[in-house]
């Protein structure tokens, strides 16, 4: 798995769970990304929810460490 396969399995599992969230990804090397979620309050959790297992996964075996980082939209970005 490439990291830009990575951040594409990622992107899909939050807009699956919140079709309004704003994403922004940022490479930091070829293992890995980060990834600023703006989505509404009430749909933080299951973001959180939907992307901490997966992450884990990829970080144990394939070696991408993908950071989800999960803001209210509301607030300034």
């Amino acid at each position: 798995m490439s990291i830009d396969d990575a951040i594409k399995k990622m992107t899909d599992l939050i807009i699956a769970a919140c079709a309004s969230a704003e994403i922004k990804s940022i490479k930091m090397s070829d293992e890995e990304a980060r990834l600023s979620v703006y989505a509404p309050a009430g749909d933080m959790q299951k973001i959180k929810d939907a992307t901490f297992q997966p992450a884990m996964d990829m970080l144990n075996t394939d070696g991408m460490d993908v950071q989800v980082f999960v803001y209210d939209l509301s607030t300034p970005h």
